[in-house]
């Protein structure tokens, strides 16, 4: 250690005599930013958690931005808040005004950036399209387009901030699965790695000096993006996790989900000049920040309890008539066709663009009667499906979709959680066959299943977890994420309110013998 020692004091000395000093010691301009990011955020309301705080909700995240703001101005520090997309969807409250009150809640937030994620598109192109014109902060899409190539009105695909100097280039990007995952429509979506590339380019071209793309994608496509140092400074979203990731030239950061926890990272950036050239460097500090440790916004909570209280008064608004008696008994969905089961099934399969849908019986719970020309609200919707279950998409090959229906007659002719209400499917069985043998006919489409054939089923999260003995979900491959993938209510909402008037009775898909 002394001789290392000496070797760096007498190479110190020397630098002095020759006037070397480091980037930062000769630095023209200076700027110090904090990046604040919050991303895959839906409820409006706090939550409480097993250590007695209670996190997340929109009262919390304001009180937290407010005080990044007010501490930098104090600090001579800027601010630069960023929304890595997922608003819109999913919740019960956005399945009754189909987010217009997250908006409401985000314009009093004011991000500097927002990004698009999957969940934007839930309710369809021109809902996404009528939000987005409510925003009253910045909107960027630089792979985002219209079906003609052109940009979406209001929307951006990059900018360039200034603080003391420092030239900051900002962009950011949808996500590219979208027309997987949710409904654009025929909006188009380029790809993730290509467009932050190009943006970042264009920006260094244009004189920036440190560049931050905002991005909700995947966790695969950020950490490429990270190990290229597309960027400098990378705040995603779509993953739910809490991660912060530094490489010492490229920082990867992701702050959860709903606001439980927030991500600073606090920047200094020192630029010189050169020559013609001008040479940055920079370095950052990360905080993450527990909302359960703050206090709530008090009048963004005064707006969150106007909005509850709105939309609560919402549930008895009728959805749709049905011309057709509905049973939700537990002896009639858990051992036979019913017409609710028909009719929930179809909202997954049609909502979620699949070949077939499975909705277990025992995820049907009001146990209520309605006669022909009831009125169904969305009361009556969250009073059926209380579960709060996510409707995921699966590709399973048409052997693996028999031996699931064949789980869900097993125990037959004993009423069970795991009988299957379907969409799609078209089954006849006997019921004097052994259990795992007793369908006699399956048809997938209105064909004859083919059992070497791959079929996209949407079903709910907890069948694919293997749940009910479904162990053949477990291991399908997932288009839908479960953590990611819409709420069952809202599908089935946005299904009724469309339908209008439902005619949907039983119909021979499940015919025992």
């Amino acid at each position: 250690m002394l001789t290392r020692r000496s070797f760096l004091s007498s190479l110190a000395a020397t630098l002095a005599l020759v006037g070397w000093r480091p980037a930062w010691a000769q630095a023209t301009h200076t700027a110090a930013i904090t990046f604040v990011l919050f991303n895959d955020f839906y409820l409006m309301g706090e939550q409480p958690f097993p250590d007695g705080k209670r996190r997340g909700g929109f009262a919390r995240l304001a009180a937290i931005v407010k005080a990044e703001r007010a501490r930098a101005a104090n600090e001579g520090r800027h601010v630069i808040v960023a929304h890595g997309g997922d608003t819109l969807s999913p919740s019960v409250m956005s399945g009754l005004d189909r987010g217009a009150h997250i908006v409401a809640l985000t314009n009093m937030i004011a991000p500097d950036i927002f990004v698009p994620g999957n969940h934007e598109f839930d309710f369809g192109k021109a809902v996404f399209l009528d939000r987005m014109a409510e925003a009253k902060f910045p909107l960027y899409g630089a792979n985002l387009r219209d079906p003609a190539g052109a940009p979406i009105p209001g929307f951006k695909d990059r900018a360039m901030l200034e603080f003391g100097g420092v030239r900051v280039g900002l962009t950011g990007l949808a996500y590219e699965q979208s027309p997987r995952m949710s409904s654009p429509e025929d909006l188009r979506f380029a790809s993730t790695i290509d467009t932050t590339r190009a943006q970042a380019a264009a920006l260094r071209a244009a004189g920036a000096d440190f560049v931050c793309a905002a991005l909700h994608c995947n966790r695969g496509d950020a950490l490429k993006l990270q190990f290229e140092r597309s960027a400098e400074l990378l705040l995603t979203g779509h993953t739910h996790d809490l991660l912060v990731s530094y490489d010492d030239r490229c920082a990867l950061v992701e702050s959860g989900f709903d606001a439980h926890q927030v991500t600073c990272a606090d920047v200094a950036i020192s630029v010189r000049a050169d020559g013609d050239t001008r040479v940055t460097a920079w370095w950052p500090n990360f905080r993450v920040i527990d909302s359960g440790d703050v206090t709530p916004d008090p009048e963004v909570a005064a707006a969150v309890a106007k909005f509850e209280a709105a939309l609560i008064d919402k549930m008895s608004d009728p959805l749709c008539v049905t011309t057709v008696a509905l049973d939700s008994s537990t002896a009639t969905v858990r051992t036979r066709e019913a017409a609710i089961g028909n009719l929930f099934a179809d909202a997954m399969r049609i909502g979620m663009r699949a070949d077939a849908a499975i909705l277990n019986g025992g995820g049907i719970r009001a146990g209520k009667t309605y006669q022909a020309g009831a009125r169904i609200s969305q009361g009556d919707v969250l009073s059926e499906l209380p579960f709060n279950n996510r409707i995921v998409v699966v590709e399973i090959s048409g052997a693996d979709l028999k031996r699931a229906i064949e789980n869900g007659l097993s125990r037959l002719p004993q009423a069970s959680g795991r009988f299957p209400q379907v969409s799609g499917i078209a089954v006849t069985f006997d019921l004097t066959r052994n259990a795992g043998g007793r369908i006699v006919t399956m048809q997938v489409g209105g064909a004859p299943l083919d059992e070497s054939r791959t079929y996209r089923a949407a079903i709910l999260d907890y069948l694919a977890r293997g749940g009910d003995d479904y162990t053949m979900f477990a291991g399908a491959n997932r288009i839908t994420p479960d953590n990611d993938a819409p709420l069952l209510v809202n599908e089935v909402v946005a299904y009724l309110r469309t339908l209008g008037t439902a005619h949907t009775g039983v119909e021979g898909r499940m015919v025992g013998r």
